[in-house]
This record gives structure tokens, C-alpha cells and sequence, in this order.
């Protein structure tokens, strides 16, 4: 499959949780499916929606939640050492939460829109493109 856009944590808590933005992340979910081109979600960002739901639901809640997300067409992209560069250097530059650097990391190094809902990523739209899901 080939690969299509970044989402990060936020708008995949969205999609899990029916908040705001679902909508939007379920309409990207299906053209990843009719396309071929799945979602890139980094390891760092699967972990952020994890703990999120883990805290909320319970270590129970979070497992059904990772089999939702295995089921998706969602690629896990791993943080190797030239994403997890990336990464720090942007968190070195902006007031954005680590996890928050590795989507933005994985967006730009892919040289792909990055999904989000998450306002703290107005400060780097001159670095990738976003797809705002609000």
C-alpha cells in the first residue's frame, strides 16, 4: 500500500472517543481504505493515544482501543534514529509536546500533510501542511 497523510494522537482520540473532528477522520479513513493509501501514525503518537485511553478506561479500554487502530488503515511508522532527530530538534524550536514533534517529524520527513486537530500545531504550519480536522 502506499502511503498517505500523518494523524497524530489527537485526531485519533477523535475518531476513538466521538469527539470533535470524527467526523472528518472518518471520511480520511475511508478514502485511505478506497485508495490505498493508508494513514502513517508514529509509535510515539500510538503510545500517546494509549496512556490517553489507558487513564481514562482502564488498561482494558486501551487494548480494544489498539485493536481499532490494528484494524484501521493505519501504517505504525517506528521512531528511528533520523525521525527521533527531527523530532528533538523541533521540540528544541517550538513549544510543542515531544510526542507532538515525532507526527510533525514523520510529516515532514515523508513530505506529507499531517492531520490534526490539536491547535498547538499553528505555530509550524510554515513547516508542514495541515489538514484540520475542526
Amino acid at each position: 500500500m502506499k502511503a498517505g497523510q500523518v494523524i497524530d494522537a489527537y485526531s485519533l482520540i477523535a475518531y476513538l472517543e466521538g469527539e470533535a473532528g470524527k467526523d472528518k477522520v472518518v471520511e480520511l479513513i475511508k478514502d485511505a481504505r478506497d485508495t490505498g493509501r493508508n494513514l502513517l501514525l508514529c509509535v510515539v503518537n500510538w503510545g500517546e493515544v494509549y496512556y490517553s485511553i489507558a487513564r481514562e478506561s482502564g488498561f482494558e479500554g486501551a487494548e480494544e482501543a489498539a485493536k481499532t487502530i490494528e484494524s484501521l488503515p493505519i501504517e505504525i511508522i517506528p521512531a528511528d534514529i533520523e525521525l527521533t532527530r527531527l523530532a528533538a530538534r523541533f521540540k528544541s524550536s517550538y513549544k510543542l509536546s515531544y510526542g507532538d514533534c515525532f507526527a510533525l517529524a514523520l510529516a515532514k520527513l515523508r513530505k506529507t500533510e499531517l492531520v490534526t486537530g490539536d491547535k498547538e500545531f499553528k505555530v509550524i504550519e510554515k513547516e508542514v501542511k495541515i489538514n484540520w480536522i475542526e
